[in-house]
Protein backbone atom coordinates (compact mmCIF):
# COMPACT_ATOMS: atom_id res chain seq x y z
CA UNK A 1 0.00 0.00 0.00
CA UNK A 2 1.48 3.31 -1.13
CA UNK A 3 0.20 6.18 1.03
CA UNK A 4 0.58 9.94 1.27
CA UNK A 5 -0.06 11.04 4.85
CA UNK A 6 -1.73 14.43 5.36
CA UNK A 7 -2.49 16.23 8.59
CA UNK A 8 -2.08 19.59 10.27
CA UNK A 9 0.41 20.27 13.07
CA UNK A 10 -1.09 18.69 16.18
CA UNK A 11 -3.30 16.26 14.28
CA UNK A 12 -1.45 13.19 15.54
CA UNK A 13 -0.18 12.38 12.07
CA UNK A 14 3.27 11.39 13.35
CA UNK A 15 1.87 8.98 15.94
CA UNK A 16 -0.47 7.31 13.46
CA UNK A 17 2.28 7.11 10.85
CA UNK A 18 4.55 5.21 13.23
CA UNK A 19 1.75 2.80 14.12
CA UNK A 20 1.16 2.15 10.41
CA UNK A 21 4.86 1.37 9.95
CA UNK A 22 4.64 -1.24 12.70
CA UNK A 23 1.35 -2.70 11.46
CA UNK A 24 2.20 -3.08 7.77
CA UNK A 25 6.02 -3.32 7.89
CA UNK A 26 6.48 -0.55 5.34
CA UNK A 27 8.77 2.47 5.75
CA UNK A 28 7.67 5.99 6.58
CA UNK A 29 9.53 8.27 4.18
CA UNK A 30 9.97 11.80 5.47
CA UNK A 31 11.30 14.22 2.88
CA UNK A 32 13.00 16.20 5.65
CA UNK A 33 14.85 13.08 6.78
CA UNK A 34 15.73 12.24 3.15
CA UNK A 35 17.27 15.68 2.64
CA UNK A 36 19.32 15.55 5.82
CA UNK A 37 20.57 12.03 5.10
CA UNK A 38 21.47 12.82 1.48
CA UNK A 39 23.41 15.93 2.51
CA UNK A 40 25.19 14.06 5.29
CA UNK A 41 26.08 11.13 3.00
CA UNK A 42 27.25 13.45 0.22
CA UNK A 43 25.18 11.80 -2.51
CA UNK A 44 24.89 13.53 -5.90
CA UNK A 45 21.39 14.77 -5.04
CA UNK A 46 22.56 15.64 -1.53
CA UNK A 47 25.36 17.82 -2.87
CA UNK A 48 22.94 19.52 -5.22
CA UNK A 49 20.49 20.14 -2.38
CA UNK A 50 23.27 21.50 -0.16
CA UNK A 51 24.22 24.07 -2.79
CA UNK A 52 20.69 25.46 -2.70
CA UNK A 53 20.50 25.32 1.09
CA UNK A 54 23.87 27.05 1.51
CA UNK A 55 22.63 29.81 -0.79
CA UNK A 56 19.53 30.22 1.39
CA UNK A 57 17.24 28.89 -1.32
CA UNK A 58 14.53 26.23 -1.28
CA UNK A 59 15.55 22.86 -2.63
CA UNK A 60 13.77 22.45 -5.99
CA UNK A 61 10.96 19.92 -6.22
CA UNK A 62 12.87 18.01 -8.89
CA UNK A 63 15.69 17.30 -6.45
CA UNK A 64 13.28 16.16 -3.75
CA UNK A 65 11.43 13.93 -6.22
CA UNK A 66 14.75 12.41 -7.24
CA UNK A 67 15.46 11.51 -3.62
CA UNK A 68 11.99 9.98 -3.27
CA UNK A 69 12.52 7.99 -6.47
CA UNK A 70 15.78 6.57 -5.12
CA UNK A 71 14.24 5.78 -1.72
CA UNK A 72 11.21 3.90 -3.03
CA UNK A 73 13.49 1.73 -5.16
CA UNK A 74 15.04 0.24 -2.01
CA UNK A 75 13.95 -3.30 -1.01
CA UNK A 76 12.05 -2.30 2.14
CA UNK A 77 9.67 -0.16 0.04
CA UNK A 78 8.74 -2.94 -2.36
CA UNK A 79 5.48 -3.64 -0.50
CA UNK A 80 4.63 0.03 -0.08
CA UNK A 81 5.52 3.10 1.93
CA UNK A 82 4.10 6.07 3.80
CA UNK A 83 5.16 9.41 2.33
CA UNK A 84 5.23 12.23 4.90
CA UNK A 85 5.99 15.90 4.20
CA UNK A 86 5.47 15.78 0.43
CA UNK A 87 3.47 16.89 -1.46
CA UNK A 88 2.64 20.22 0.16
CA UNK A 89 0.89 21.82 -2.81
CA UNK A 90 -1.01 20.93 -5.96
CA UNK A 91 1.95 21.18 -8.35
CA UNK A 92 3.99 18.83 -6.16
CA UNK A 93 1.09 16.35 -6.04
CA UNK A 94 0.83 16.33 -9.83
CA UNK A 95 4.60 15.91 -10.27
CA UNK A 96 4.66 13.16 -7.65
CA UNK A 97 1.89 11.24 -9.43
CA UNK A 98 3.74 11.53 -12.74
CA UNK A 99 6.98 10.27 -11.17
CA UNK A 100 5.30 7.38 -9.36
CA UNK A 101 3.44 6.25 -12.46
CA UNK A 102 6.68 6.30 -14.43
CA UNK A 103 8.29 4.22 -11.67
CA UNK A 104 5.41 1.71 -11.81
CA UNK A 105 4.37 2.55 -8.24
CA UNK A 106 1.20 4.67 -8.50
CA UNK A 107 -0.15 6.12 -5.28
CA UNK A 108 -2.97 4.11 -3.67
CA UNK A 109 -4.24 6.41 -0.94
CA UNK A 110 -4.05 9.94 0.45
CA UNK A 111 -4.83 9.64 4.14
CA UNK A 112 -5.98 12.82 5.89
CA UNK A 113 -6.03 12.94 9.71
CA UNK A 114 -8.74 15.59 10.08
CA UNK A 115 -8.99 17.72 13.24
CA UNK A 116 -10.83 21.01 13.67
CA UNK A 117 -8.82 24.19 14.22
CA UNK A 118 -9.97 24.79 17.81
CA UNK A 119 -8.83 21.32 18.90
CA UNK A 120 -5.52 21.72 17.07
CA UNK A 121 -4.83 25.00 18.86
CA UNK A 122 -5.60 23.45 22.24
CA UNK A 123 -3.28 20.54 21.52
CA UNK A 124 -0.43 22.76 20.37
CA UNK A 125 -0.80 25.44 23.05
CA UNK A 126 -0.87 22.79 25.77
CA UNK A 127 1.86 20.53 24.38
CA UNK A 128 4.83 19.74 26.61
CA UNK A 129 7.69 17.35 25.91
CA UNK A 130 10.25 15.67 28.13
CA UNK A 131 13.83 16.84 27.72
CA UNK A 132 15.10 13.37 28.65
CA UNK A 133 12.94 10.70 26.99
CA UNK A 134 10.89 12.77 24.53
CA UNK A 135 7.48 11.76 25.96
CA UNK A 136 4.72 14.22 25.08
CA UNK A 137 2.01 15.50 27.44
CA UNK A 138 -0.68 18.17 27.21
CA UNK A 139 -1.62 20.42 30.08
CA UNK A 140 -5.26 20.39 28.94
CA UNK A 141 -5.94 16.90 27.65
CA UNK A 142 -3.23 14.62 29.08
CA UNK A 143 -1.39 16.38 31.90
CA UNK A 144 1.45 14.74 33.82
CA UNK A 145 0.84 13.50 37.34
CA UNK A 146 3.25 16.15 38.67
CA UNK A 147 3.40 19.59 37.07
CA UNK A 148 6.45 19.94 34.86
CA UNK A 149 7.73 16.41 35.57
CA UNK A 150 7.65 13.47 33.16
CA UNK A 151 5.60 10.51 34.40
CA UNK A 152 7.99 8.02 32.79
CA UNK A 153 11.53 9.16 33.61
CA UNK A 154 11.20 12.15 35.91
CA UNK A 155 12.71 14.51 33.34
CA UNK A 156 11.76 18.14 32.92
CA UNK A 157 8.79 18.98 30.69
CA UNK A 158 9.16 22.01 28.45
CA UNK A 159 6.83 23.97 26.17
CA UNK A 160 8.19 24.79 22.71
CA UNK A 161 8.68 28.52 22.22
CA UNK A 162 7.04 28.36 18.79
CA UNK A 163 3.88 26.83 20.28
CA UNK A 164 2.37 30.26 20.90
CA UNK A 165 -0.97 31.50 19.61
CA UNK A 166 0.33 33.84 16.90
CA UNK A 167 2.74 31.28 15.47
CA UNK A 168 0.19 28.48 15.66
CA UNK A 169 -2.43 30.58 13.85
CA UNK A 170 0.08 31.28 11.08
CA UNK A 171 1.08 27.62 10.76
CA UNK A 172 -2.53 26.47 10.60
CA UNK A 173 -3.47 29.14 8.04
CA UNK A 174 -0.56 28.09 5.82
CA UNK A 175 -1.54 24.44 6.20
CA UNK A 176 -5.17 25.17 5.32
CA UNK A 177 -4.21 27.14 2.21
CA UNK A 178 -1.83 24.43 1.00
CA UNK A 179 -3.92 21.39 1.87
CA UNK A 180 -7.36 22.36 0.54
CA UNK A 181 -6.27 21.97 -3.12
CA UNK A 182 -4.67 18.60 -2.24
CA UNK A 183 -7.92 17.38 -0.70
CA UNK A 184 -9.80 18.33 -3.85
CA UNK A 185 -7.12 16.77 -6.08
CA UNK A 186 -7.05 13.39 -4.34
CA UNK A 187 -10.84 13.33 -4.01
CA UNK A 188 -11.33 13.41 -7.78
CA UNK A 189 -10.42 9.75 -8.26
CA UNK A 190 -11.46 8.49 -4.81
CA UNK A 191 -7.92 8.23 -3.43
CA UNK A 192 -8.63 10.51 -0.44
CA UNK A 193 -9.65 9.00 2.89
CA UNK A 194 -10.60 11.47 5.62
CA UNK A 195 -10.27 10.09 9.16
CA UNK A 196 -11.53 12.08 12.14
CA UNK A 197 -8.50 12.62 14.37
CA UNK A 198 -10.54 12.90 17.58
CA UNK A 199 -10.76 10.38 20.39
CA UNK A 200 -8.11 8.03 21.67
CA UNK A 201 -5.17 6.98 19.54
CA UNK A 202 -6.22 3.34 19.17
CA UNK A 203 -9.75 4.24 18.02
CA UNK A 204 -8.38 6.53 15.33
CA UNK A 205 -5.88 3.86 14.28
CA UNK A 206 -8.64 1.24 14.04
CA UNK A 207 -10.58 3.49 11.65
CA UNK A 208 -7.47 4.00 9.51
CA UNK A 209 -6.55 0.32 9.33
CA UNK A 210 -10.13 -0.75 8.58
CA UNK A 211 -10.04 1.39 5.45
CA UNK A 212 -6.55 0.25 4.41
CA UNK A 213 -7.38 -3.41 4.98
CA UNK A 214 -10.54 -3.07 2.88
CA UNK A 215 -8.51 -1.55 0.05
CA UNK A 216 -5.83 -4.23 0.33
CA UNK A 217 -8.46 -6.96 0.10
CA UNK A 218 -9.59 -5.50 -3.23
CA UNK A 219 -6.11 -5.53 -4.75
CA UNK A 220 -5.07 -8.47 -6.96
CA UNK A 221 -2.73 -10.98 -5.36
CA UNK A 222 0.94 -10.29 -6.03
Amino acid sequence: MRIVLLGAPGSGKGTQGQKLVERYSIPQISTGDLLRAAVKDGTALGREAKDYMDAGQLVPDGVVLGMIRERISEPDAARGYILDGFPRNLRQAEDLDEMLRAAGQPLDLALLIDVDAATLKQRLLGRMSCTECGAVFNRYTSPPLRTGICDYCGGELIHRTDDNEATIDKRLNVYEAQTKPLIEYYSRDNRLRRIAGLGDIDTIFAAITADIDARLSQQPAQ
